[in-house]
């Protein structure tokens, strides 16, 4: 076996390539549970699983550690492909691929490449949108007062704030004499002593529902990530049986039971993520 570009052993090449593969998958099933909310929840709950997200020091720590997993298995994982087809320049004779190994096992290396390109693209519409545009939308509803329909900020306290009442600067409330103003993005405070008096959420989901139901790219995006997880699905009914044989958790009693939840992951995962998009595209109003 080819020594990685990144460990000089050999064997801790496999470790570390198969730990951080079983941890993406782990990162997966549980940014996939954030997602469902999509479908199976509201606004303000999957705003408030973005806002945890976003905020808990322990997330925010995984986030990192997930981060350089993907960096770390994509760059170890195009070095051994490159070491591979370099030790072995010449094709053998006679070779039947079809028989000798599967079609994931492969073409890991381009499906694996399609999966990062995916990852950054998805990571600058909602990612970079989500921590760095300064246009973010807070959450607001619509609720009727008295026959009159009035927009109110919703606060990560469970309050409200009538959107006619808070500015969007300090300099803005003093000219129009609004009582509030939003500052720091989400913070709301009072226009004369100047201090916090709640927090709104940033709208994710209205961003995520705009992003595929676009007039223009909506249909387009929506296709584009059935695609994506399409090959994630490729990709992981290889990778996942194959992060246990590399870390010798290969055992003849227990392997038909990884594989087979290896491809039932591999399925379901992918096929729950390709719905979240279909769905809001066609059945969200």
């Amino acid at each position: 076996m080819a020594k990685s570009a990144l460990l000089k052993s050999s064997l801790a090449k496999k470790y570390w390539m198969a730990l951080t593969g079983l941890f993406l998958c782990l990162f997966l099933a549980g940014h996939l549970a954030g997602n469902l909310q999509l479908i199976f929840s509201d606004a303000l709950h999957f705003n408030q699983y973005a806002l945890f997200m976003t905020s808990n020091p322990a997330v925010k720590i995984l986030s990192y550690l997930t981060y350089i997993s993907i960096l770390f298995h994509a760059v170890d994982g195009f070095m051994l492909t490159y070491q591979n087809a370099k030790a072995r320049p010449i094709g053998y004779a006679k070779n039947d691929p079809s028989k000798n190994s599967t079609f994931s096992s492969r073409n890991m290396a381009v499906l694996g490449t399609i999966i990062l390109v995916f990852i950054v693209t998805h990571m600058v519409n909602f990612w970079a949108v989500m921590h760095f545009d300064k246009n973010m939308p807070l959450q607001t509803i619509t609720v009727d007062v008295m026959g009159q329909k009035q927009d109110l900020y919703v606060t990560t306290n469970g309050g409200y704030m009538p959107v006619s009442q808070v500015a969007k600067s300090h300099e803005e409330a003093m000219k129009t004499g609004a009582s509030n103003y939003i500052d720091h993005r989400t913070d709301f405070y009072n226009t004369q002593a100047r201090v916090k008096v709640g927090e709104g959420y940033k709208d994710l989901h209205k961003i995520t529902v705009a992003f595929f139901k676009d007039a223009k790219f909506g249909l387009i995006a929506t296709l584009l990530y059935v695609i994506s997880m399409f090959v994630l699905a490729f990709h992981l009914l290889h990778g996942f049986s194959s992060a246990f044989q590399s870390l010798g958790l290969n055992n003849p009693k227990y392997t038909p039971a990884i594989k087979g939840f290896g491809k039932a992951f591999a399925i379901v995962v992918p096929l729950l993520f390709a719905i979240i998009p279909v769905y809001i595209h066609f059945f969200i109003k």
